[in-house]
């Protein structure tokens, strides 16, 4: 304590003779003025103060008022917004229309083995490292990584990549649901009959196997399609015949994306503020829908049948190892791990958050979510099978053809359908509007830390979101052309595949757990909410997680398979070659970051190791946040500097620290001055 205090004293009073040099004898009154400092280090390096008469300056001189403004990050007005806010990210249409399915194929109850491993090596504790690193550093997807170790600065770059990718097609599937919300309202729902100009001849409507007046070879024809088929691709998406046949912009979904895109906006245009309100709706309705249709599917009949073929379990699937790849990639897509989301939204707490109970407590909402979405949607599947008179499997669906095609083609068969398809769709329309406009937030938060001092200004930070949405909305229109189905499969298959995930992944683990250290960030977590978390955590970053991430990785690789559309159409080489693109665009940013600063940065190779491996030296020092405030008064300065705020101080004031390295001697005076007469500590904690 004492040693902290002598050694900001001794730097101080060097700093306040030079001042009053500079200042000469224009203002004498300077000598005397009391100057308070002003709460926390800003990360400018530049302490703000501001003296009795109320008006407000800051130890350099040079600063202009404004600047501490620029440096203000917004924070949640309380936890439950942050909790809101990720539960929103994180539990989104992959609950409802994956996870399910890869429970169901890949041996029902057995899955949930292999799943609960990959949650426990993989999920949690690369939730909690992206969660606590934007916590501890408040920092956004790219400077955190700058902040702890600047070799890996391109982890936040390949983060931003996937982001910025996400961004524009996600929220189409959001316009087509509402495409869907707007048909549902209607007496009888436009996909269950075949009485529409989009039909063909070869639609029939399938009804009940035991009430249906069908002739027997009209239904096994090969080339019948259901009303609800035709209506996805004939009315909805006007689906041309590849991608080499783009077509027109299908403008009612235009309309539909720009609605998305305006409400999107709207929720994070004045960041936390703005975001923190918006989740306590989109968050939890979601959760009322899903009961709702969980309670009406299992009181349908058949809906046992489909809860069976969905938990029972068949062990024998665990020695294939696909099961395994499939239970790790869900665990990367479900989590919304190595986006930098979870960096962004954690970057808003204040310090002292519980980061790591609310990440425990999350990902196992977000599980538990999974497992419910899976009962009614199998309940319902059930329900269609039955009433079709056909194995489950030839009902069950993954992705959009589960969401488009077989849960409408389902509801068309329960009583009041209009009402139970307008509350399926506004379900996922809520599970994605949070999901996609966090993903905004993270790349605009991302953009706003790397260039603070331009868009903490005025209104810019709105007008960037504003310019970002319009860019995005402009290329989502790429993909609402009647060719645009291909573009989408193209993105979601390759620029934010597992693959990419896996690969951020690994380094993300190894940069934490070996470069900035396992157990110095353990002492950070330990700073922030006053213990431990559990030691296995630590060991998944540096062993279990890397190596397990590397072997999906491998996996991915020597069995990958081209993309195909409905199994039946294939791309062209030019086409597979734009995939491989988008997925190479985010992993390369990676090594190429790494190479761009080692050779940026100056001296010999070990000292530039050095220099980037070396974390940045404004963060905070473990045990910080419990030290008292401490009032710190010299004869002609009055200082009130809490102890939270020393080594910050010492650290990120340039100017502070030129004027003490250059007077070593006027130091040692200071410090011989002892603390008589020019220190008195106080008893207020800093909270």
């Amino acid at each position: 304590m004492e040693e902290e205090i002598d050694r900001l004293q001794g730097i101080m009073a060097p700093q306040k003779k030079q001042q009053q040099q500079d200042q000469g004898t224009n203002e004498p009154h300077n000598a005397q003025r009391d100057l308070v400092v002003n709460g926390k280090a800003e990360e400018s390096g530049e302490v703000a103060v501001e003296d009795p008469g109320g008006a407000s300056t800051t130890l350099d001189s040079a600063e202009r008022p404004s600047e501490q403004k620029m440096n203000e990050r917004g924070k949640w007005n309380n936890k439950l917004e942050f909790v809101l806010s990720v539960a929103g990210e994180i539990i989104g249409l992959g609950n409802v229309w994956r996870f399910p399915y890869l429970c169901y194929k890949n041996g029902g109850g057995a899955f949930l083995i292999p799943y609960a491993v990959f949650f426990i090596g993989c999920g949690i504790p690369v939730f909690v490292l992206e969660t606590a690193l934007g916590q501890f550093t408040s920092q956004g997807g790219i400077t955190c990584w700058r902040k702890v170790c600047p070799l890996f600065e391109g982890i936040g770059y390949a983060t931003q990549v996937i982001v910025g990718f996400l961004n524009v097609y996600y929220i189409i599937i959001l316009s087509w649901a509402v495409f869907y919300l707007f048909s549902s309202f209607s007496t009888v729902l436009p996909w269950s009959t075949c009485n529409h100009e989009w039909n063909t001849e070869n639609c029939v409507e399938f009804g009940s196997a035991n009430a249906s007046l069908l002739n027997n070879s009209m239904v096994n024809s090969v080339n019948a399609t259901s009303p609800v088929m035709e209506f996805w691709e004939r009315r909805v998406l006007k689906i041309s015949s590849g991608i080499e046949e783009v077509g027109s912009v299908r403008w009612e979904l235009a309309g539909c994306l720009l609605a998305g895109w305006i409400i999107c906006y709207f929720c994070i245009w004045k960041g936390p503020k703005s975001t923190g309100k918006v989740v306590y709706v989109t968050a939890t309705f979601p959760y009322f829908m899903l009961v709702i249709l969980l309670i009406r599917g299992v009181t349908l009949p058949g809906a046992s049948q489909g809860i069976k073929f969905y938990l029972y379990p068949d062990v024998s699937r665990l020695t294939d190892p696909q099961v395994w790849v499939d239970a790790g990639t869900q665990i990367f897509f479900s989590y919304a791990i190595c986006l930098g989301c979870l960096t962004a939204l954690g970057s808003y707490n204040k310090y002292n958050n519980n980061c790591y109970r609310d990440c425990v407590l999350l990902c196992c909402l977000n599980s538990g979510t999974s497992l419910i979405a899976g009962l009614a949607i199998f309940s319902v599947l059930g329900f269609m099978a039955y009433e079709q008179g056909v194995p489950i499997a030839e009902v069950a669906e993954s992705g959009p053809g589960l969401a488009f095609i077989a849960y409408p083609k389902a509801v068309t068969m329960i009583p009041l359908s209009p009402l139970w398809a307008t509350l399926f769709f506004l379900m996922l329309i809520f599970l994605g509007l949070d999901s996609q406009f966090v993903c905004m937030e993270s790349l605009v938060t991302s953009i706003v830390d790397v260039y603070p001092t331009t868009f903490r200004v005025g209104k810019r930070r709105e007008l960037l979101i504003l310019f970002t949405s319009i860019i995005c909305f402009l290329l989502g229109l790429f993909m609402l052309t009647e060719g645009g189905m291909y573009v989408f499969q193209l993105f979601d298959y390759y620029a934010a595949s597992g693959m990419c995930l896996l690969f951020v992944a690994v380094f993300e683990s190894v940069c934490i757990g070996w470069l900035y250290g396992g157990d110095r960030f353990y002492d950070n977590i330990e700073d922030m909410i006053g213990y431990r978390p559990f030691p296995l955590i630590k060991w998944c970053w540096m062993f279990i997680t890397p190596g397990i991430c590397t072997a999906i990785f491998i996996f991915s690789l020597v069995k990958y398979k081209p993309l195909t559309y409905n199994i039946t159409y294939v791309y062209p080489n030019w086409g597979y070659g734009i995939g491989w693109t988008l997925a190479l665009s985010s992993m390369i940013c990676i090594p190429l970051g790494l190479l761009y600063n080692i050779i940026a940065t100056k001296g010999t190779f070990a000292e530039r190791m050095k220099k980037l491996t070396q974390p940045s030296t404004d963060l905070p020092v473990p045990g910080s946040s419990k030290m008292n405030a401490v009032k710190v008064y010299d004869a002609n300065t009055s200082l009130s500097v809490s102890e939270t705020q020393m080594e910050a101080t010492l650290n990120l004031s340039p100017h502070v620290e030129t004027m003490a390295s250059n007077t070593p001697t006027e130091q040692g005076e200071a410090k011989n001055e002892g603390l008589d007469d020019n220190v008195s500590p106080t008893a207020e904690t800093n909270m």
